[in-house]
C-alpha cells in the first residue's frame, strides 16, 4: 500500500525509514538521490596482485550539469595494497580509486565525464589526481598535487582532469594500473629510517585515441607520511602487491531531487533525469573484462630491459592474468530523501522493480531495463523513473518504488526545476611560477590547447626528470638522472599506437579529446614530457 498519513506513525515505528513530513500537500522540500550500485565478483587468488585493467562505459547521466554539488563517479573500482596477516593496527587507509566522473570542485563540467587518477595516502592526509592535481587549490600546501608524474610525451593532462571527447555516450574507456619499475628501493624517506618501496604504479589506457601508459604515483606519495607514522613503515603500494579482490561499484553523492507530500499526505519524490547508454531492448553494458595482473605480467620483462636485457614491447602477458567472473547479480543502495533527514530514516530506492541484472560470458555486466517504468530513447540513452512514491508492503521497510502509470505529481512538484543554475566564470588553475617549476624550468612553450569543456590549457614541455613532481618525490639528483635514462628507453620503444592491455571483445572504445594529444617539439621526443601550467575559461 501506499504511505498515507493514517500509517505514516506505523510505518515510522516499524522500519524507521520516512522522515517526518510536513502537513499534508506540503511545500517541495530539496533534496538528493544517492548511494551505490555493485556488481559481485567471484574472489581470485592472491597471487594477482600486479594490478588490473578493465573497461568501464562512459556516458553523460544528466543532460545537463545540474551545478557544483553533482558528485557521482561511474564505475569503478578500489586498489588497496595486499596485507594480509600483517595488518597493522590502527587506521590505515590508503589506496588509488578515482575513475570516471564529475566531482564538487570540477571547474570546467559538462554533461560528459572526465577521468581523474584518485590516489589516497595515508588516512587523506593528501590525494592525488593527475599530474598537478591533488587536495585543495593552495600551493602553498601541495597536499598530493606532486604525488603523480607525467610519463607520457604524447599526452596533456589537464588538473582539472583527463576529458574525453565531448558527446562520449556509452563507449567503452580501458583503463588499469601496474607497476612499474621506474624507482629504487630506499632505506630512508625524507631522511627518516622508514623505506620506501620502489614499485612506480602507472596509469595504462586502452582508448580510441590513446593507448599506453600516461603517468604514476610516486612511491613518496604513499610513504611520505610514514616519517611521522613509521608503524606503517612498507605496509603502502610502494612496496606491497595489489589486493586482486577489489569492490566494483558506481558511488553517486549526488543527483538533485525534491521531496513532497500530497493532498492525502502521501510521500512523492521527484529526481532529475537519470540516464544510462542502452541499446533498443533496454539493455545497458557498463563493465567488461576486469582482469588481474601477476606482477610478473609485465614488471620483469621491464626490469630486466632497464638492466641491459632486450627491449620489453610493454605489452601486459595475458597468460600472467585471470578475468574475473561476476556473479550475475547486481545490487543497489540508492536512496533519494529531503535535506536533513537522519540516515537511519532514508528511503531506498527499490530498484529491482525496473532493473535486472545480466551477465554475458561470465565477464561483461549489464542492466536490463522494465520498460514499464525506463524508458528508452532513440539517442542510445534509458532514462529512469523520475517520479516515485514511497510504499510500505508487506510489513517491508518502506520503499521509493515508480509512480503508476498515470500518476499525477503533487503540485508542489510539478514545476519544480531541474535547470543548471547560471554558471559563474570558474578560477583559473594556476601553478607556481617559481621553484622547481623555474628551476631547471621548461625547455620549450609555453602552448595553449582549447578543450571541449570550454577552456584553454597552458602547458609547457620539461625534461623528464626536472618535472616538478619529480623534484618533489625525495630523489637525489643522480636517482632523478638514472629514472630519466629507464624513461628514455620508454620514450623510444612504447609508442601511442601500440596495444598494451588486452582490448575490449565487444562494444566501441571511447576517445579523448582530441586538444590532449600533441606532438613533442623537434629535439624533444625523447625524454621529455608535457605539463600543464595553467587551466582557464576560453
Amino acid at each position: 500500500m501506499k504511505l498515507t498519513r493514517s500509517t505514516l506513525l506505523a510505518s515510522l515505528l516499524l522500519v524507521g525509514a520516512v522522515h517526518a513530513q510536513e502537513s499534508a500537500g506540503s511545500a517541495a522540500r530539496e533534496g538528493e538521490m544517492e548511494g551505490y550500485l555493485g556488481v559481485p565478483q567471484e574472489r581470485v587468488a592472491l597471487d594477482f596482485g600486479g594490478g588490473y585493467s578493465m573497461h568501464v562505459a562512459a556516458w553523460p547521466l544528466l543532460e545537463k550539469w545540474p551545478g557544483d554539488r553533482f558528485q557521482t563517479g561511474l564505475f569503478g573500482t578500489w586498489m588497496f595494497a595486499q596485507l594480509g596477516e600483517e595488518k597493522p593496527e590502527g587506521k590505515h587507509y590508503s589506496d588509488v580509486e578515482g575513475g570516471l566522473g564529475w566531482w564538487r570542485d570540477t571547474r570546467f563540467a559538462t554533461p560528459t565525464p572526465k577521468f581523474i587518477m584518485g590516489g589516497v595516502a595515508l588516512e587523506f592526509v593528501q590525494w592525488a589526481n593527475g599530474p598537478g592535481a591533488g587536495q585543495g587549490r593552495d600551493w602553498d600546501r601541495p597536499a598530493g598535487k606532486y604525488g603523480v608524474a607525467q610519463l607520457s610525451p604524447w599526452l596533456v593532462w589537464p588538473p582539472d582532469g583527463l576529458n574525453l571527447a565531448q558527446g562520449t555516450s556509452g563507449e567503452l574507456f580501458g583503463y588499469g594500473y601496474l607497476p612499474l619499475p621506474l624507482a629504487e628501493p630506499k632505506a630512508k624517506t625524507a631522511g627518516a629510517d622508514v623505506p620506501s618501496g620502489g614499485q612506480c604504479w602507472t596509469l595504462f589506457l586502452d582508448t580510441a585515441s590513446f593507448k599506453g601508459p600516461v603517468a604514476f604515483f610516486t612511491p613518496f606519495f604513499f610513504t611520505e607520511a610514514t616519517v611521522q607514522e613509521p608503524k606503517f613503515a612498507g605496509m603502502f603500494l610502494d612496496a606491497r602487491p595489489s589486493d586482486p579482490n577489489r569492490a566494483l561499484q558506481m558511488e553517486t553523492q549526488y543527483v538533485p531531487a525534491f521531496v513532497a507530500t500530497d493532498d492525502k499526505g502521501e510521500l512523492h519524490a521527484r529526481v532529475a533525469p537519470t540516464r544510462f547508454p542502452s541499446d533498443a531492448e533496454g539493455r545497458s553494458t557498463l563493465v567488461h573484462r576486469i582482469r588481474s595482473y601477476a606482477k610478473d605480467a609485465l614488471w620483469n620483462s621491464v626490469e630486466a630491459w632497464f638492466a641491459g636485457g632486450a627491449p620489453s614491447d610493454g605489452r601486459v602477458d595475458e597468460a600472467r592474468s585471470v578475468v574475473h567472473t561476476m556473479t550475475g547479480q547486481g545490487w543497489s543502495t540508492w536512496r533519494i530523501q529531503a535535506e536533513g533527514t537522519p540516515k537511519d530514516e532514508r528511503i531506498t530506492v527499490d530498484w529491482k522493480r525496473f532493473a535486472r541484472p545480466e551477465v554475458l560470458d561470465g565477464h561483461t555486466f549489464r542492466w536490463v531495463w522494465d520498460k514499464q517504468f525506463v524508458r528508452v530513447g532513440s539517442d542510445g540513452l534509458a532514462t529512469l523513473p523520475e517520479h516515485f512514491v514511497a510504499t510500505v508492503e508487506d510489513g517491508k521497510p518502506a520503499q521509493w518504488r515508480p509512480a503508476a502509470a498515470g500518476a499525477k505529481l503533487p503540485p508542489a512538484l510539478r514545476d519544480v526545476s531541474f535547470a543548471p543554475p547560471t554558471k559563474q566564470r570558474p578560477e583559473p588553475y594556476e601553478t607556481p611560477t617559481d621553484g622547481a617549476w623555474a628551476k631547471p624550468g621548461p625547455v620549450a612553450g609555453p602552448f595553449r590547447i582549447e578543450l571541449g569543456d570550454g577552456s584553454v590549457v597552458t602547458y609547457s614541455w620539461y625534461r623528464f626528470c626536472d618535472q616538478p613532481a619529480l623534484q618533489h618525490a625525495d630523489l637525489s639528483v643522480e636517482e632523478r638522472e638514472r629514472m630519466q635514462k629507464r624513461v628514455e628507453l620508454l620514450h623510444r620503444n612504447w609508442t601511442k599506437e601500440r596495444a598494451y592491455l588486452p582490448t575490449a571483445t565487444t562494444g566501441k572504445l571511447a576517445s579523448l579529446d582530441p586538444a590532449l594529444l600533441v606532438t613533442p617539439p623537434k629535439g624533444f621526443e625523447v625524454g621529455y614530457v608535457p605539463i600543464a601550467t595553467r587551466q582557464e575559461a576560453k
